[in-house]
């Protein structure tokens, strides 16, 4: 019997693809889109955006604007973070939930204020591989009669400039004061002569921007940052430094199997609002406490714990690695598992099963890396 060939999948390309291979990328599919993986090397890059500036392709993530007479409103009951305390021009780092308080998708959402026509406005980032589902979940949670949702997950380009020249470098293509927008603060501004939109934020524990402009404008502006001396960074890069910082990744470390307090996440929770999707849930797992906690183990050599290494005590399992990797800022073998919460204190040793065979591992405090307070600009 002749069986039917499988069909590969179609994948995606921002608007810089051609930039990207330009400059020599490697490249892979990711989230369903074709993304750079590496250019000059992991560790290169990692280190670039350690010690001076470098820039991430994200226009895969998803983009969507919304818009509404009562917007926060609207949201307020689909987040367990309290929204209402925002002010425009500021911005909260949250998650999606399912009644089971698992973790459908972290997202930033963007206080825009009222445009002319009183109108709240407000942006939300979210990751690629789940653009087509937070699509779906939000318009069968919002009220659509009320709340007008635009996708511009592929009608924009979004670039990430992180590491400690990065403003400064920034600020020589733009007349906005990028100084005065504070962390986590956002601004619609020019660069190039051009319309942008600028974010203090970002996902490897520097300091830095994501700009959001037109897709030729994004092409622009990448080709002036290279001139500039700014370094290309891939997926990579960008995995090693967010989890040297700590930072979760969606389908790894959360999902809809875990909850904001089991993550580490906690910090998100609200529970002083009103009612919100999982809130049950979590209200439980505060009054009796969770039975695992998401930590960080450092090795205690270089062998490197990768995701689905199970950890072990008393050489029994007991939890599972979620991400690892090599950390070139600190030189160790870092890696964030769930653990029973037994466990979970920093100084616990514990070990990680790899190809078959035991190695020690402890747990530390997160996160395993933390920049300098004083922000650079």
């Amino acid at each position: 019997m002749i069986k039917a060939a499988t069909e590969v999948p179609i994948l995606k390309r921002t608007p810089l693809f051609d930039l990207h291979k330009e400059s020599n990328a490697r490249m892979m599919g990711f989230g369903g889109w074709e993304m750079p993986v590496q250019y000059a090397g992991i560790t290169v890059e990692h280190q670039a955006v350690r010690q001076r500036a470098g820039m991430f392709d994200i226009s895969h993530m998803g983009k969507f604007a919304v818009r509404s007479n009562n917007l926060i409103e609207q949201l307020q009951s689909l987040v367990p973070s309290d929204l209402s305390r925002l002010q425009p021009g500021a911005a909260r780092y949250t998650v999606l939930l399912n009644e089971q308080a698992g973790i459908l998708d972290d997202i930033i959402f963007y206080y825009q204020g009222q445009d002319a026509e009183s109108q709240e406005r407000g942006l939300m980032i979210v990751n690629a591989s789940t653009t087509a589902k937070d699509k779906a979940w939000l318009l069968g949670h919002l009220d659509t009669t009320q709340v007008e949702l635009q996708d511009l997950s592929t009608a924009k380009a979004l670039i990430a400039f992180q590491g400690p020249q990065v403003v400064a470098q920034l600020q020589t293509l733009t007349p906005d004061d990028l100084a005065q927008i504070k962390p986590f603060g956002h601004r619609a501004g020019t660069i190039l002569d051009q319309p942008a939109w600028f974010a203090r934020t970002g996902y490897t524990g520097e300091d830095g921007f994501e700009v959001m402009v037109e897709p030729e404008v994004g092409r622009q502006l990448w080709r002036s940052l290279l001139e500039l001396g700014v370094t290309p960074c891939g997926l990579g890069a960008r995995d090693t430094l967010r989890l040297e910082a700590a930072m979760a990744l969606y389908g790894q470390d959360i999902d809809e199997t875990t909850t904001p307090l089991e993550a580490g996440l906690g910090w998100v929770v609200h529970l002083d609002k009103g009612n919100f999707v999982g809130r049950a849930v979590l209200e439980h797992q505060l009054q009796m406490g969770v039975t695992r906690k998401l930590v960080g183990l450092q090795m205690q050599g270089r062998n490197i714990a990768r995701h689905g290494y199970p950890v072990l005590f008393a050489g029994q399992p007991v939890g599972v690695v979620t991400s690892g990797t090599l950390a070139p800022t600190i030189g160790r073998a870092i890696s964030l598992a769930y653990v029973p919460v037994q466990f979970a204190q920093p100084g616990q040793a514990l070990e990680v099963e790899i190809r078959g065979k035991p190695y020690p591992a402890l747990v530390v405090q997160r996160p395993f890396y933390r920049r300098p307070s004083k922000l650079v600009s």
